[in-house]
């Protein structure tokens, strides 16, 4: 977390949450429940929009204040100037029985009996006292937020960080967007933290980066000063599509020549590759995409799909390839691989690799 800086969080369950992989594909199997902990015990992460909803080291917490108090973009903004009243009402409750969820909340406009009268205007109100600050993220109960007041959840020392100016901020964190990413353009940079693109082309120039030029990019990049190149990378690893290596996707396509796309919102019958596919890193390269599902009620991890990209061996690939998969069905604790109709031509390789005692 120190490193990446953020963790995207995404409903999407038919694997995984995907806030979980990352850390995955970096280091490898590792209980899920030391995440849960860092973010609602340890209180060493907190829920904030920095790349869309996200987890965040509480470091960060003071320059993410600019956003919570000037943040004109938010959808509930406009929605916010008629319902005042409602808002007040809401953060009373929060703070008379937070920890609280949306579905929680009860009907005072009509004598305070049952639940809220309508639970869209109540997340709308919880959502909007979100983004500016005045209620966090305590915990989450089977994945629904339960909000509570900063004072609260955030640790004293980090709320009494002195709140840096708004320019300051945002250059401190495209200098950190700049180390996660290790060479980014400024569109790459603003897209870290959901920035725009002119603040950080207004402000680049004045961060602690040295401008570069990388071979077949059109755009100017830049990078840490006295950044040191690293060795070349002979791992392997599945990607969440929400991973920050390849949620930009023309950056993806900049650096991998992947023109990577999630289909979930694509109806079936459309969907070239699948639904929840992951992009397979192996050395240096995205060498293909694997359809993944997790079969919680057979104890199966299902490969649905596994398509190499142009130029890329197929036996090759699917060699690396289930060495990965017996890991993640191992840190998923599902009892099998299933192979038995992986589409694709690595799909066809896979079930012919050596199989361990685990898979099908």
């Amino acid at each position: 977390m120190s490193r990446l800086g953020v963790l995207q969080v995404d409903s999407v369950n038919v694997l995984v949450r995907s806030h979980y992989l990352p850390a995955f594909s970096r280091i490898g199997p590792y209980p899920r429940k030391q995440l849960d902990e860092l973010a609602y015990k340890k209180r060493r992460l907190f829920e904030y929009w920095g790349h869309q909803a996200s987890l965040l080291p509480v470091e960060l917490h003071p320059l993410f204040r600019w956003r919570m108090n000037s943040d004109p973009h938010h959808r509930y903004l406009a929605w916010a100037k008629t319902n005042d009243k409602l808002l007040k009402v809401v953060m009373a409750q929060v703070n008379d029985r937070g920890p609280i969820s949306a579905s929680e909340l009860t009907d005072t406009k009509r004598g305070g009996g049952g639940p809220w009268w309508d639970w869209g205007e109540g997340k709308a109100a919880l959502e909007y006292l979100f983004v500016t600050g005045r209620v966090t993220t305590s915990a989450r109960r089977n994945f629904e937020r339960l909000y509570d007041l900063p004072e609260r959840v955030i640790p004293q020392d980090v709320l009494s960080t002195p709140t840096p100016s708004d320019d300051d901020a945002r250059r401190a964190l495209i200098e950190f967007s700049a180390k996660a990413l290790g060479v980014a353009t400024v569109s790459d940079l603003a897209n870290y933290f959901q920035m725009s693109k002119t603040m950080v082309r207004d402000l680049v120039q004045d961060c602690a980066l040295q401008s570069v030029r990388v071979e077949g990019w059109t755009q100017p990049a830049f990078m840490p000063n006295k950044t040191k190149l690293a060795p070349r990378f002979e791992g392997s690893a599945l990607l969440s599509p929400f991973d920050s290596l390849v949620w930009e996707r023309p950056r993806t396509e900049r650096l991998f020549g992947m023109h990577y796309r999630i289909e979930i919102y694509v109806p079936a019958p459309k969907r070239i590759f699948g639904y929840y596919v992951l992009p397979y890193l192996l050395g240096e390269e995205l060498v293909a995409r694997v359809d993944l599902k997790a079969d919680r009620k057979a104890s199966a991890l299902l490969v649905k799909g596994a398509f190499p990209e142009d130029g890329q061996k197929p036996a090759a690939i699917a060699s690396a390839l289930r060495i990965d998969l017996e890991r993640m069905a191992e840190w998923l604790e599902l009892d099998r691989i299933d192979t038995s109709s992986t589409r694709g031509d690595v799909g066809d390789k896979l079930r012919s690799v050596r199989r361990t005692s685990r898979s099908t």
